[in-house]
């Protein structure tokens, strides 16, 4: 694994709600992109994108409700719409197998979701309060890639590691483990007009700080 890969390790399972539609080719080579379904312990399911290439699985097939685990990298995309720029994010998947339906129960928490990300703070931390009182820390995180890329990776900080995490510079490097979560949300496109959205991000369970040392 090359360390590009290694900053960057996605492992998602669940049930896939949509079949794969083309996406886009890059070198003749066709990419595919459906949503896969993966439940939490409170049962709410993340509906999250993963990307394939046809060269890895047979993207015509019927894949709507089966389950299968994969692999790979969280990725995110500039999008240009109507004139405007915003960032898409998926999972480009590396390794993909169908697997049996192992749930017990609704809720049983089976389904896998972990992401490690190693990257750098590129937006100044924002610290906020939801109604409830419960803390949060928005951070954007910067994960190098080949060929001078990055993926810009948006991450919430919860409680103790919001208060930390809110006094965090810009460019502080940051090692973060946690799951991939969708979020739906209002978004005013025109005067009275709203539009439903879904954002996703990553939910931090520890985040740790890296000291840069000088070679």
């Amino acid at each position: 694994m090359n360390r590009e890969q290694e900053s960057n390790k996605a492992t998602l399972s669940g049930e896939l709600v949509s079949n794969f539609e083309f996406s886009h080719e890059f070198y003749g080579e066709g990419f595919y992109i459906t949503m896969l379904a993966s439940e939490r312990e409170s049962t709410v399911k993340d509906i999250i994108p993963i990307m394939v290439s046809e060269r890895l699985i047979d993207v015509k097939a019927e894949w709507e409700g089966r389950f299968v685990e994969v692999s790979g990298q969280f990725r995110s995309y500039n999008k240009h719409e109507n004139g405007r720029r915003h960032l898409e994010l998926s999972v480009f998947v590396r390794e993909f197998e169908e697997i049996e339906f192992e749930h017990e129960e609704p809720g049983s928490g089976n389904d896998e979701n972990r992401i490690f990300l190693d990257g750098y703070i590129c937006k100044e931390p924002k610290y906020r309060e939801t109604p409830l009182g419960r803390e949060i820390t928005d951070i954007l995180l910067a994960i190098n890639r080949q060929y001078g890329k990055s993926d810009y990776i948006p991450c919430i900080a919860w409680g103790r590691n919001a208060v930390y995490a809110s006094c965090l510079e810009v460019g502080t490097r940051l090692q973060i483990d946690g799951r991939i979560q969708s979020r739906e949300y209002q978004k005013q496109i025109e005067d009275g007009v709203y539009e439903t959205r879904t954002a996703y991000e990553v939910s931090i369970s520890k985040l740790t700080v890296v000291e840069e040392t000088e070679e």
